[in-house]
Formats: C-alpha cells, sequence, structure tokens
C-alpha cells in the first residue's frame, strides 16, 4: 500500500536525498549522542530553509563540525567559530553557529548528569510536544517548537515520521522507538 500523495513518504520516493534520509534515517531512533547532536545540528541549521539545502550540505557540515563530535565542538574556540563562519559548505549563521557550539557544551553537562545524551531524552519521555518545546528551550539554544519538534520525530520520541501506509513505518515499529511506549 503507497501512503498518501501528500506525505513526505509519497514526496521522498525515488528524490536523490529525500529518498535515502526517509528510507534509513527519519524516525529511526539514535542511540549515539555524537549522531544526536548532530541531528540537532542539522535541524537548526534548517530554520529558515529548505530540508533539502540541510542534505545537501549534510557531508559539509559533518566536515565543519568534527563529525559531530560533542566534544570536539564544545571545546571550539574563535578560531574555529571564524573558520564555521566562512565555510561556504554550511550554513554561515553567527546565531546557528554559536548554537552548536553552545548545544554541545550543555551535552556534555547532560551527559556528566545523566550518562548519555540519550539517558536524558528518555528521562523526560514520555512528554507531550508543548513540554518537550519547553524543556528544549530551556535546556539549549536556538530551539523552538518547530525545530524541536523535528528534532523528536526524527529521532523517535515523537510519532509522525511516517505514514502508517509506509513500509519504513513497520521497519521503525520492529525497533520499537520510544513514541511506542
Amino acid at each position: 500500500m503507497q501512503p498518501p500523495p501528500n506525505t513526505y513518504c509519497h514526496a521522498a520516493k525515488d528524490h536523490p536525498f529525500h529518498g535515502p534520509y526517509h528510507d534509513f534515517e527519519y524516525g529511526f531512533p539514535i542511540a549515539d549522542d555524537d549522531n544526536l547532536f548532530g541531528r540537532l545540528l542539522l535541524e537548526i541549521n534548517q530554520a529558515g530553509l529548505s530540508w533539502l539545502t540541510i542534505l545537501k550540505k549534510k557531508e559539509a557540515f559533518k566536515k565543519a563540525y568534527a563529525d559531530f563530535s560533542i566534544e570536539k565542538v564544545a571545546g571550539f574556540g574563535a578560531g574555529d567559530r571564524d573558520r564555521l563562519l566562512s565555510d561556504a559548505g554550511i550554513i554561515r549563521n553567527r546565531l546557528k553557529v554559536a548554537a552548536a557550539i553552545s548545544n554541545a557544551q550543555v551535552i556534555l553537562e547532560l551527559q556528566a548528569a545523566h550518562g548519555s545524551f540519550r539517558n536524558w531524552l528518555d528521562a523526560h519521555h514520555p512528554l507531550p510536544k508543548d513540554e518537550w518545546v519547553k524543556l528544549f528551550k530551556k535546556t539549549f539554544r536556538f530551539t523552538g517548537g518547530e525545530i524541536t519538534g523535528e528534532f523528536l520525530m526524527s529521532t523517535g520520541y515523537l510519532p509522525g515520521a511516517h505514514h502508517e501506509a509506509c513500509p519504513v513505518y513497520a521497519q521503525i515499529a520492529s525497533l520499537s522507538p520510544p513514541w511506542m511506549h
């Protein structure tokens, strides 16, 4: 059964960037803290832009932000900020660059207190979206409702990434993402 034509599941089919993201990343639970941080960083950078722009720049983001290493990004200084702001391969926005570095530092604190970023997320699950948004706004920089919602949906903490008729939905359900509990 095909998902309805007005869904991301339908629109992503056979697209060179959306297709692989939809089929192998979107909505799948992420256990690794660096990968969770990378997804948060990408969602923050998407604000005001298309997701396609971010998908096309994903590898450049990974390279620019030390393979999404929380520890390395948390230690970025003025020279790194300048380098990021002059890197045409990524989004060169001062607020987004500052948020990435600050959020990495916050995640280090969360890891120290909870063992991992994922453990911190799990400790707050389940929350309704509006409570997640309040928590993220209090904890991180540059995380409004859309960014928080997409981050949590794309990492398996909120439902809605895939239509039930989408074959990927069954794959994700078999992984028992947090939103199913």
